[in-house]
This record gives structure tokens, C-alpha cells and sequence, in this order.
């Protein structure tokens, strides 16, 4: 789908955005014993997870995740 290419290209830069803000949460729940940040890492994940199948979706390749 050549005319979704721009969009694929969004969600790139919007998964990835998801993944450090995943990475973070999931170091302030193990330097901080914070639960609140480790659901909140639960949450991100799972949106993660829908951006990439929309990757795939629109004829992007995926990265394995998920």
C-alpha cells in the first residue's frame, strides 16, 4: 500500500516512542518499587503491540515484538 507509506513511517517513530517510554516505566518499577509505573509499562506494551499490527497492517514489516 504505496500511499500508506508516510503513516507507516509515523507509526515507526510512535512505536519506538512507546518502547523508551516502556523502558523507563519498567526502570522506575524495579529502581523504585514503584506498581503504578509497572502497570502503566503493562498498558504501554499493549499499546505498542496495536501500533505495530497496524504496521503490519498497512504493508509495513513488523519487528518481532509482540
Amino acid at each position: 500500500m504505496r500511499d500508506a507509506d508516510h503513516i507507516v513511517e509515523r507509526l515507526r517513530a510512535v512505536e519506538e516512542d512507546l518502547r523508551d517510554l516502556a523502558y523507563e516505566k519498567l526502570r522506575a518499577a524495579s529502581e523504585d518499587g514503584d506498581a503504578d509505573a509497572l502497570d502503566d509499562e503493562k498498558k504501554i506494551l499493549q499499546a505498542r503491540r496495536a501500533v505495530e499490527r497496524a504496521i503490519v497492517a498497512l504493508g509495513g514489516s513488523g519487528d518481532g515484538f509482540g
